[in-house]
């Protein structure tokens, strides 16, 4: 294989781990108790349900908790997984019952209270949880998270546990595709050790999952292995995933070509020409529910002033995405027409709302930057991670094509940061001062969570501060209503507010891309592009 006696060293030289993984080779087993090894992304935070926000360390989540849904991986669908009803009469307050025989890794029993303390917990504004928005529907959620002052109470009342079985729900308002949300990772039960004994937990966190934790080091790797008392019907068909950190997905890649790795969920831009030469049918490339953008800073006044629209399409015009997900991606990417996915459908709300904003036009890309008032400082920075991702090439072309639209010399230039982790601690804590990477990998399948998550005021991922009355009071609408098709049609209104202030840039929607080796087989990706780990057979 190429480059395989360098690619042993350099790979090591990324992770401290891989030489108890897969540089030594000494776990990778085989049959019904191989091990899977691939890579990972180092997460911003320890591994919490509540304060995790992001792909990486969603892929554990999603492999050590189980909540009351579970989305399909082939179609998305919601399934009851943990409930075994979820009953309502008017969409606002609602009775959920527990299947019986769930049990945490530990042993514990997993109950109404399970669920309960959890939220309560992910809600209260001294617990600083990212995902704690997610609640804001319940009542009560105010008292505990007010939005200045001390919190009021330290649970809310709109949970209430009837037995050990059961608990109820009482929403603010009517919200008729609230249970379909259940099945995201912020909903999952935590047990008792997690409140007790929580930085230990949070060394070694115990779920109610296919795998449980064995070992932790942040920054570079994680074991998990199969619980064999796992109750759930997507029991693991492999002993276990060793997660491997990578600063470099493109040393990955070449590790999996090398053999010291089983697993690349993300294929780098340089290797994506010959990636399916190299692997034949070991090479995944199929649409997911991700799309890449770049949000402002509006919480900046150089950035949100009036006028400054125009300059924020103006710079949506002046980038030429055929050519950039034609030369980069190789047909993995394709050019972003609004702000949710194809993924989605007609029917669950995609559309071409972005219009002419999102095609390349740089004689009115210039016009428009001069009529709000040009560039701030005369200048542009690109700020994101690269060491996932590929997104140094894509920035660097984002760059190239402003500059030649603008024509005034390279006014657009990129600030690369090194890692996930201290990309994401710069964007949560509002420290951006240009256009950011914002992509984002959905929740759940719905229309709802590409809009209310990212640009309703205060919304969890709404890391660029965008806020307006009109938007939040559709999205507020839309969930209200018991008629589908009309709540679609009521986020697109929301959906064209940003097309009309432009606070993020669409720049294209996501194919899952994904190589593995000759010792798997099984291997696919679901909707939001994670590897379906349990279904992975090694041997």
């Amino acid at each position: 294989m190429r480059g395989a006696t360098h690619v042993r060293s350099a790979a090591c030289a990324v992770a401290v781990a891989l030489a108890a993984t897969a540089c030594g080779g000494g776990a990778a087993g085989g049959g019904a108790d191989g091990i899977v090894r691939s890579s990972w992304g180092d997460p911003q935070n320890l591994i919490e349900p509540a304060n995790t926000n992001e792909v990486q360390g969603g892929k554990v989540l999603d492999m050590v908790f189980r909540g009351l849904k579970r989305y399909d991986p082939e179609t998305g669908q919601a399934h009851d997984l943990v409930a075994e009803k979820i009953g309502t009469t008017d969409s606002r307050n609602f009775t959920i019952t527990l299947k019986p025989g769930w049990t945490f890794s530990n042993g514990e029993p997993v109950t109404a209270r399970s669920f309960v303390d959890a939220w309560n917990y992910a809600a209260h504004l001294d617990n600083k949880q990212n995902n704690a928005p997610f609640f804001s529907d319940i009542v009560g959620y105010d008292d505990v998270h007010p939005a200045s002052g001390a919190p009021r109470a330290k649970t809310m009342s709109g949970l209430v546990v009837k037995d050990d079985r059961t608990f109820t729900v009482a929403l603010k308002d009517t919200f008729s595709t609230w249970p379909e949300t259940l099945g995201y990772h912020a909903f999952v039960p935590l047990p008792r050790a997690f409140f007790t004994d929580h930085d230990g937990w949070l060394d070694k966190p115990v779920g109610n999952g296919p795998y449980a934790v064995e070992s932790y080091q942040k920054g570079s790797a994680m074991k998990l292995r199969r619980w064999d008392g796992y109750p759930g019907p997507d029991k693991a068909h492999n002993g276990g995933v060793d997660l491997v950190v990578y600063t470099d997905n493109n040393t990955a890649y070449t590790d999996l070509m090398a053999g010291n790795l089983d697993l690349v969920d993300d294929v780098p831009a340089q290797a994506l020409k010959n990636a399916a030469a190299d692997l034949g049918d070991r090479y995944i490339n199929q649409p997911a529910l991700i799309l890449q953008t770049l949000a402002f800073p509006m919480y900046r006044p150089e950035w949100s002033k009036p006028g400054m629209e125009k300059v924020r399409r103006g710079l949506s015009m002046a980038i030429n995405r055929d050519e950039i997900t034609r030369q980069i991606y190789q047909g993995t990417r394709t050019p972003a027409k609004d702000w949710t996915s194809p993924a989605l459908g007609r029917e669950g709300g995609h559309t071409q709302l972005c219009g002419d904003a999102c095609a390349y036009d740089p004689a009115r890309a210039k016009k428009l930057i001069e009529e709000g008032g040009g560039l701030p400082g005369g200048r542009l920075t690109l700020t994101s991670n690269v060491d996932t991702g590929s997104h140094r090439a894509w920035m660097d072309a984002v760059c190239n094509s402003v500059n030649n639209a603008l024509g005034k010399g390279p006014v657009c230039t990129v600030d690369p940061v090194g890692t996930f982790a201290d990309y994401r601690s710069r964007t949560t804590t509002f420290r951006m001062s240009g256009p950011f990477r914002s992509g984002w990998q959905a929740d759940y399948p719905l229309i709802q969570n590409f809009l209310q998550p990212l640009y309703y005021t205060g919304g969890s991922a709404n890391h660029g501060k965008f806020s307006d009355q009109r938007f939040d009071a559709l999205v507020d609408k839309a969930n209200r209503t018991t008629d589908q098709a009309q709540a679609v049609k009521d986020f697109q209104a929301a959906e064209r507010i940003l097309a009309e202030q432009m606070p993020v840039i669409p720049l294209w929607y996501q194919n899952g891309s994904a190589g593995y080796s000759e010792r798997l087989s099984d291997v696919a990706l679901n909707q939001f592009s994670v590897p379906v780990y349990d279904r992975i057979k090694v041997g």
